[in-house]
């Protein structure tokens, strides 16, 4: 496939540098909060939510483990309720949006209409997945969801009646964007065997993704409930993260179901967003090249202490999985995820690699309050893990983003929704300018 050629902006890119980069030192001056936190990274409140909540400190603000909360319920009694249904993602996907818990009926027929939707326009995966495939698929989605606007005719009715219709669609279609857009680029890009399972509606959300992922369609128990556990983990997170509030933005602008959607899927694809079990899996790939006895705690954190002072591995000085931009002593996520990782790695054989994991988790921390000023503790946090369930799966790296995203459209279309019941006004933040005031055009004053 021919691409564009690609520019010289040499010179461009140097009167950028010089004329918008602003000095760090000025932030302080006009005491603006930078990436909307506080000197202690705390959010800046900028609304009200009843959707979920995070906690990471005690009533006198000191550090403690972590809680994760949907509408009132914490998130470790949610796993446990919902673990054995096989449904455990749909079961809270409904309470997310409609803020309660479902009966048993309810839960039932909710199932049931995410199976029946889950079926694309006719052709839709010839004429828009298969053309132009794409290693990066989370672009590939993002297309698809603003092509689907074509084949709806209320796109842009943003009633509550319709938007729910829209959000219930694009969760229950979700699953097939993603994998049909992966084997697209893994059939045309890479020379693989071309198969397109299609969904099987009895099936869970987490069962059809390895189904339809799969050249035989064929998944253990186990794998199924470990990718159940991931989707209820990552399927929201507290109201204030980049992508939740995106998709407020831009439904406070006005904008369609399937806008709103795809700037939130941008948002989430950034590599500081969506992409950090990424960064996770190619760390540890480099300790396992680098670290010659997996056994030896002093080897690991020394050679983690080369990591944290960026003389290796990607050169950032970052130890990724570690930390999180609100948990302080724990994140409750990884905790739940971690015993499901335990047992795929057993029926797996892959304990070797889950026990050099077990010492990072434990060195890591240890390795960064040494050396950096933590004001709130490091603990490992759910991507230290997530991209090791993923791999013991077999499920390629260019849908560990991609599958957050199936999970996080929960999320999302439950804030789309709370913003447009509580009637909100545009969201505009300000911005203060440092611009200095030039001279009339041609240098003559007048």
């Amino acid at each position: 496939m021919k691409t564009r050629d690609r520019i010289d902006t040499t010179d461009y890119a140097a009167l950028v540098r010089q004329h918008d980069t602003i000095d760090p030192e000025l932030y302080d001056t006009y005491q603006v909060k930078r990436g909307l936190r506080d000197l202690n990274g705390k959010g800046v409140v900028a609304g009200l939510t009843n959707i979920s909540r995070i906690d990471a400190f005690d009533a006198e603000e000191k550090p403690a483990d972590g809680k994760l909360w949907y509408r009132g319920y914490e998130i470790h009694d949610l796993v446990a309720k919902y673990l054995r249904t096989r449904h455990g993602y749909e079961n809270l996907t409904y309470l997310l949006l409609f803020g309660e818990m479902p009966d048993e009926k309810q839960a039932q027929d909710f199932i049931d209409l995410l199976g029946r939707m889950r079926e694309l326009p006719t052709n839709f995966t010839r004429d828009v997945i298969m053309k132009a495939p794409t290693k990066d698929v989370m672009n590939s989605m993002t297309r698809s969801i603003l092509t689907l606007a074509f084949y709806d005719s209320n796109a842009s009715d943003t009633s509550l009646e319709n938007v729910i219709s829209q959000c219930i669609d694009l969760i229950s279609v979700f699953p097939m964007l993603a994998i049909y857009g992966y084997h697209a680029y893994n059939h045309y890009e890479n020379m693989q065997s071309m198969y397109i399972h299609r969904p099987d509606p009895s099936l869970s959300t987490a069962e059809n993704i390895l189904r339809m992922l799969r050249p035989d369609s064929q998944y253990t128990e186990t794998e199924a409930m470990a990718l159940d556990v991931a989707l209820m983990l990552h399927m929201e997170h507290g109201g204030g993260n980049n992508s939740s509030f995106t998709t407020r933005v831009v439904t406070s602008a006005g904008s369609d179901t399937y806008a709103v959607i795809a700037a939130a899927m941008c948002s989430l694809k950034g590599p500081r967003h969506g992409g950090a079990n990424i960064k996770v899996m190619d760390m540890m790939d480099d300790i396992r090249e680098n670290v010659s006895d997996w056994k030896d705690d002093e080897e690991i954190e020394a050679y983690l202490q080369k990591i944290l002072a960026g003389e290796t591995f990607d050169h950032k000085g970052l130890i990724y999985g570690m930390g999180h931009a609100v948990y302080s002593r724990s994140d409750p996520r990884e905790r739940i995820f971690r015993q499901y990782v335990e047992l795929l790695s057993k029926e797996k054989h892959r304990e070797e690699d889950m026990d050099l994991y077990a010492r990072v988790e434990i060195i890591a921390p240890k390795v960064i309050e040494g050396s950096r000023k933590i004001y709130k503790g490091v603990a490992p946090n759910v991507d230290f893990y997530s991209g090791f369930a993923y791999d013991m799966m077999g499920i390629p790296r260019e849908l560990y983003t991609p599958i957050f995203a199936i999970a996080r459209v929960a999320g999302w279309s439950a804030h789309r929704i709370e913003e447009l019941s509580s009637g909100s006004k545009i969201i505009r933040p300000a911005y203060k300018s440092i611009m200095q005031v030039q001279k009339p055009y041609g240098g003559t004053d007048h």
